[in-house]
């Protein structure tokens, strides 16, 4: 049953979502946008064919079409005090972390795009490819230049 398989892929489309989106709240919003534009479109997917990728692809296009959104109606969240941290992490991993959170928010999206689905979420360089819409060898290139960066970032030698 196809809501059995789309239930299976709940923890990777919010694993992606939060990568687009750099925190949980939108990154919820957006899950739930997908899949509220996958069951309109449900008659435009092939059964057969990768359904992950297509979910991935839906909620790649309404992140970017929610950004092209907000960059028309200006809100003014984006120096919410509300989104600061309040409190610093005491364990040193949980600052490592924050860390890496923060080096990958602030790769291109491109890069970011391709790590989370290739690294984080063990997707395939081809269906990477197949959801980014470019060749593997974009995919290959992306990865091994954003994984660079995150180094870079995070102060270790390359």
């Amino acid at each position: 049953m196809m809501s059995d398989d789309i239930l299976s892929y709940l923890p990777a489309m919010r694993a992606f979502a939060r990568s687009l989106c750099g925190n949980a709240t939108d990154a919820d919003d957006l899950v739930q946008e997908t899949l509220l534009r996958a069951i309109e479109n449900i008659s435009s997917y092939t059964p057969g064919t990768n359904l992950r990728a297509w979910l991935f692809t839906i909620m790649r296009n309404r992140f970017y079409s929610n950004c092209i959104k907000r960059n028309r109606e200006r809100t003014g969240d984006e120096d919410c005090a509300s989104q600061q941290p309040t409190v610093s992490a005491p364990q040193e991993w949980q600052v490592r972390i924050r860390e890496l959170e923060q080096a990958l928010e602030e790769l291109p999206v491109h890069y970011r795009e391709a790590i989370v689905l290739v690294v984080v979420l063990e997707e395939s360089y081809a269906r990477a490819a197949e959801i980014l819409e470019c060749d593997i060898g974009t995919i290959k290139s992306r990865i091994n230049r954003g994984r660079r960066m995150l180094r870079t970032a995070m102060g270790e030698e390359i």
